[in-house]
């Protein structure tokens, strides 16, 4: 941790000094991508030590496939190595570690060089295995239309912004931002000259990276306050549960995984911190006309806590991984696309027992949300009272069904999360199969989806 801590905070002064004295119109292409490599490497390195060469050899692993592998089929293969071999590294510390987290967990960086892995893979397919009138509006904006070189593909993989705790951005993005166009091309969208403007504006980042750095340091302190003071593992304490009620076991409940999210909070704020002090996150301009610099941002802590829909909630934290598991398997997969997203978010996370009663769990949760969504949300629109009452039961149900859901992800083995359901009574489980059995959905279709799609791509083209 200290490491991890130490590594972010030189990533930060690095980042600034990249902005400044390497920025593209002070040094080439090729000598940003080789300090943003070398770097990465270095950092890897001090980090994780020898562990450091299992992402070395599935990036260049990787590569090979890459140059090698037929178009339409460079997806699959690149998926099924880079999942594999992230699937034995999640093995080796279940089976050898014991449940333990190792010294020098590198299990982090490697799930997210494999999720730009598959994220660059499938968007070369898309780019020459794909016609246009195949893709999503998205697909096609994000698609690569060339194979990248060696130190693109390092850079792109390694570098000292994301290389420790993230987070995973799309390839044109990065290669944009290395060649100076990032913010040029977001700052073209907007009509300047109704503005007053008679030239671009300069956006900087440092009032967004300071803003960010505030909460890193709040969360830091809520961390070392709360975390440690309310463990997850008293919820199924044995004296606990003999004098506790139900609903105060709930209300504990939430109060714990409230504790638990900090650390979260704070590695992911200050990753997007250092992007954004080099330059790199800018996503344009607000109706407001402030300069947003959210593009890799990976949670909207405000849009958590007030998540009034499960949908809501997941949408809003882990932000990018959320983004990669639609890219890569959502809009791919030709039938129940939910399920198999939660599949392969536990496969991600690892081999944890607990992590797969939480993606189960979720599936559940999800199409039960959704049903339920579908068929009464429409009554409580009717007037301001009634919607304000929906939003208030659906804020603490969503709330509760998260708390419910992610417990089992914190204890990871089966036997804490099977005394912890039977504590609360599986109820979760029980009404979300009820909710199932009264308010059937429907799965959508890849056919209906793709369809959806074409009409959303002809609608851009006309416009």
């Amino acid at each position: 941790q200290i490491n991890f801590v130490a590594c972010q905070l030189f990533a930060l002064l690095a980042a600034f000094w990249f902005r400044i004295y390497l920025s593209p119109s002070h040094a080439s292409s090729a000598v940003r991508h080789a300090f943003a490599t070398l770097f990465g490497i270095y950092f890897a390195v001090f980090c994780f030590g020898w562990y450091s060469i299992h992402l070395f050899v599935l990036v260049m692993m990787n590569y090979g496939i890459m140059n090698m592998a037929s178009i339409p089929n460079i997806h699959r293969y690149s998926f099924v190595v880079a999942m594999g071999y992230l699937t034995l590294c999640h093995i080796s510390r279940i089976y050898i570690f014991h449940y333990g987290i190792l010294t020098t967990d590198f299990s982090g960086p490697l799930m997210i060089i494999t999720q730009k892995i598959t994220t660059l893979a499938c968007q070369l397919h898309d780019g020459i295995g794909r016609q246009a009138e195949e893709l999503t509006a998205e697909q096609n904006r994000l698609a690569v239309k060339s194979r990248p070189s060696l130190l693109e593909y390092l850079s792109y993989l390694l570098n000292f912004m994301s290389i420790i705790a993230g987070p995973c951005s799309n390839y044109k993005d990065y290669i944009a931002f290395i060649e100076g166009r990032h913010v040029h091309m977001k700052l073209l969208e907007v009509n300047w000259k109704q503005k007053g403007y008679d030239r671009l504006p300069d956006p900087s980042p440092t009032g967004a990276v300071m803003y960010k750095l505030c909460i890193t340091l709040v969360s830091l302190i809520l961390f070392l306050t709360l975390t440690k003071n309310f463990p997850m593992a008293y919820i199924i304490d044995n004296e606990f549960l003999d004098r506790t009620p139900f609903l105060s076991r709930l209300g504990y409940l939430y109060v714990v995984t409230q504790a638990a999210k900090p650390k979260y909070y704070f590695a992911w704020t200050l990753a997007d911190a250092v992007n954004n002090a080099a330059g790199y996150g800018f996503s344009g301009v607000d109706e407001r006309g402030t300069f947003r610099w959210d593009l890799l941002s990976n949670l909207n802590i405000w849009n958590i806590e007030t998540a009034t829909s499960f949908k809501m909630y997941i949408e809003n934290w882990n932000i990018q991984t959320a983004a990669w598991l639609k890219r890569v398997c959502y809009d791919r997969a030709p039938w129940y696309p939910t399920a198999l997203t939660f599949i392969l978010s536990a496969l991600w996370h690892g081999i944890y027992p607990g992590y797969y009663f939480t993606f189960l769990t979720g599936i559940l949760i999800t199409l039960a949300a959704r049903a339920i969504r579908n068929n009464c949300r429409h009554y409580f629109l009717s007037s301001v009272p009634l919607k304000i009452a929906y939003d208030v039961v659906t804020w603490a149900v969503t709330q509760l069904a998260v708390c419910y859901t992610v417990a089992p992800f914190v204890m990871l083995a089966v036997e804490p999360t099977i005394k912890f359901y039977k504590s609360v009574y599986f109820h979760m489980h029980i009404l979300s199969i009820l909710v199932l059995l009264l308010l059937p959905i429907r799965p959508q279709t890849h056919s209906v989806r793709r369809a959806q799609n074409q009409a959303m791509l002809n609608s851009i083209k006309s416009k």
